[in-house]
């Protein structure tokens, strides 16, 4: 009787070839899979930086820088004006302090007045923005810079211009108008100084001493 073939042979040219495991398996799909390229560091034994993520970081608004303050001083102001910047402090019926910063100007020079109406103070006040309305006080000095634009009525017992100033000015002590300022107004004070290179449109009353 002739002995039975086995069922399962090896083929042949295979012999060396290892058994088919999982564990073979897994390495294959492993070689076949591309490699990801990892940067090493010196600090790291095994050859892979950490990577650290933020979490939960307040988000930072971007800063800016300020321009000058459109006036500086203590003073009482009625009226309405544009903010484009930021506002800080409080506010109360009863008054307090409160700090406006505002984002530097990028239209044309000719702009509408930051402030537009009545402002009164009582030692000193210095403007350095476009104010329009009306400016008094009774024994404050009164000092408008060189880049200030002030087009109200300003009646105050001193007044300083460097800057242009459109409107009439009353000065119940004095008047200095310095040598880059610009009026386009009446001059009403007891005592007037212009140093040259100032410009001067308008009339001039020269008060005594206690009129008003």
């Amino acid at each position: 009787m002739a002995a039975v073939k086995p069922a399962l042979q090896k083929e042949s040219g295979r012999d060396d070839a290892p058994a088919a495991t999982p564990h073979n398996n897994v390495a294959h799909l492993a070689d076949a899979l591309p490699r990801r390229v990892t940067q090493t560091s010196a600090s790291s034994p095994t050859g892979i930086r950490p990577v650290t993520l933020p979490i939960n970081q307040p988000r930072r608004e971007t800063s800016f820088q300020p321009r000058v303050p459109v006036i500086t001083g203590e003073a009482t102001y009625r009226g309405a004006f544009p903010v484009h910047g930021t506002i800080t402090g409080q506010l109360g019926a009863a008054g307090s302090v409160m700090t406006i910063k505002q984002r530097p100007k990028s239209g044309p020079t000719d702009s509408q007045p930051e402030l537009n109406g009545e402002l009164s103070f009582k030692d000193m006040l210095r403007i350095s923005g476009h104010v329009a309305g009306k400016v008094f006080s009774y024994k404050g000095t009164l000092i408008v810079d060189g880049s200030a634009k002030v087009e109200a009525e300003i009646d105050v017992a001193v007044c300083v211009i460097s800057g242009i100033v459109i409107g009439d000015v009353v000065g119940h002590e004095r008047v200095e108008v310095g040598s880059g300022a610009v009026v386009k107004g009446n001059i009403s004070t007891p005592a007037l100084s212009i140093k040259p290179g100032a410009v001067f449109q308008g009339d001039c009353r020269m008060l005594k001493n206690g009129d008003q």
